[in-house]
């Protein structure tokens, strides 16, 4: 793989909650260097960014329900839509994970669904967090997300404090979406060994605050 394909997999992601301006900018500068395909955002920096990226060939992408996944669903839905006012063209939602934990399959669908329709046709990427759930719980989720048209199934926050993606979560969620599903690895992955071994496993996208790191690693 070269560079260049790497750095259209990436999402370069600034989303720690003490970020302030100069480090969104900052990840504007990595994206650009970089031709990343990606910059995930918190929804009050979508806007700018996606100013400050409409000359290039990037996308913005902001986080919803972020981190817990404990809000109401049309709060959710309403924080997708602004933020696609905004300039978003992806969104990454975090699931309701307790609902999911009790067996509320359908009460999980219902909020995925809620942004799903909010989003239109902008792709929605359903956050798992999967280090709190079993396997049966993540293919469940899998399932749920989609058969309620999301268009990736993603590992994790990267702010849960069990952990972020691992190369089994990966592979099992490529196994229960199949290829028609997008899979994207996210939490801790920071070095290009990482990133290539969530590839390897099943992933076609890769959040990461390293970008620089990862791509500079390749010569």
């Amino acid at each position: 793989m070269t560079r260049a394909e790497l750095a259209r997999l990436l999402d370069h992601s600034v989303l720690k909650p003490e970020a302030t301006l100069a480090d969104v900018r900052s990840g504007i500068d990595v994206v650009r260097e970089w031709r990343v395909g990606c910059y995930c955002v918190q929804p009050c920096h979508v806007r700018m960014s996606a100013g400050a990226l409409a000359d290039t060939d990037a996308v913005v992408a902001s986080v919803v329900g972020f981190p817990h996944g404990a809000h109401r669903a049309d709060v959710k839905a309403s924080e997708a839509a602004l933020a696609i006012d905004d300039g978003a063209r992806e969104i990454d939602m975090v699931i309701n994970v307790g609902a999911l934990r009790d067996g509320d399959a359908a009460l999980v669908a219902a909020d995925i669904e809620a942004v799903v329709l909010a989003c239109g046709e902008v792709p929605v990427k359903v956050i798992l967090e999967a280090s709190a759930l079993d396997d049966v719980q993540k293919r469940l989720a899998c399932r749920i997300a989609r058969e309620a048209g999301a268009a990736f199934v993603k590992t994790s926050t990267g702010f849960h404090a069990s952990g972020g993606a691992t190369v089994a979560d990966v592979r099992l969620m490529r196994a229960e979406v199949g290829p028609a599903l997008g899979v994207k690895a996210s939490g801790g992955i920071r070095s290009l060994a990482d990133a290539l071994a969530m590839i390897d496993a099943g992933a076609n996208r890769i959040g990461t605050s390293a970008s620089a790191a990862i791509l500079g690693a390749i010569p």
